[in-house]
């Protein structure tokens, strides 16, 4: 029978971090660190019992800043496209 991997504390509330504050998903962050979905979402469920997360409808100022930039560089990005399309579209006519 195959061992269990033993991950100590910080290494879960860091994964569990990734969730809460950055928004990332149970899946990318289990993806990314080698772990299960279901653990990542164990961890933030356990953490969020014992105070060390926020809970779950609570954002943190951070939280709320990181989804204030998301949804401005989402913005950013389609006025880029819109001008670059635009200096295309008038490059084209003063041929």
């Amino acid at each position: 029978m195959a061992k269990q991997k033993r991950y100590n504390k910080d290494f879960k509330l860091q994964a569990a971090r990734l969730a809460t504050e950055q928004g990332y998903s149970f899946r990318e962050i289990g993806d990314r660190l080698g772990v299960s979905a279901w653990s990542v979402r164990y961890w933030v469920q356990k953490f969020r019992q014992t105070g060390e997360l926020p809970p779950e409808n609570e954002t943190t100022p951070a939280t709320d800043e990181l989804k204030q930039l998301r949804n401005e560089n989402i913005r950013l990005r389609m006025e880029n496209d819109i001008l670059k399309k635009a200096a295309a579209y008038f490059a084209k006519e003063s041929m």
